[in-house]
């Protein structure tokens, strides 16, 4: 069986306190396994649905043994546990944490798919992401994330950065 443990997490947040909702997210993610990196925190425009405030944004790599149905049911607990609201797709969140990666696993369920398919579409996951590890392969076609660089429009602003 294939190692689980390094795990990239998209962690996103636009209403209230983004800043002290971006570091509960990451404290709460401490006690699944141990923080290795936090990328740079951008400020970002909205994806999907535009008419709702910018975000903040960034990718946190992290070593846990959990397999992935166990840390989505993990990751929604602390999502619920910060007072995220349920409301439109891609809507308004206080907190948001996706699953982007596990290892090189390739995984799909009805809840979760590893690796997340928007990646490489998403500014504010795949720079971030990639200032973590400009290595990273897509597991599912074999492609370099650094390639879908230059196909995407970079509309972050460096926000702040967290040091772990």
């Amino acid at each position: 069986m294939k190692s689980r443990e390094r795990v990239f997490l998209g962690l996103g947040s636009n209403v209230g306190d983004r800043v002290k909702n971006i570091l509960s997210a990451l404290e709460e993610l401490s006690r699944l396994g141990k923080l290795i990196k936090v990328s740079t925190v951008y400020e970002s425009e909205p994806w999907g649905v535009e008419d709702q405030p910018p975000f903040l944004n960034c990718v946190v790599e992290l070593k846990s043994p959990l397999p992935p149905k166990k840390l989505l049911a993990e990751v929604k607990s602390i999502e619920k546990k910060l007072g995220r609201i349920e409301r439109t797709r891609w809507g308004p969140r206080e907190i948001d944490i996706d699953i982007l990666l596990q290892d090189n696993l390739v995984y799909e369920s009805e809840e979760l798919k590893l690796p997340h398919p928007l990646i490489e579409y998403r500014d504010f996951v795949l720079i971030p992401l990639l200032e973590l590890d400009t290595n990273l392969i897509n597991p599912k076609s074999g492609k370099a994330y650094k390639d879908s660089l230059p196909k995407i429009e970079n509309r972050l602003k460096p926000f702040c950065c967290i040091r772990v």
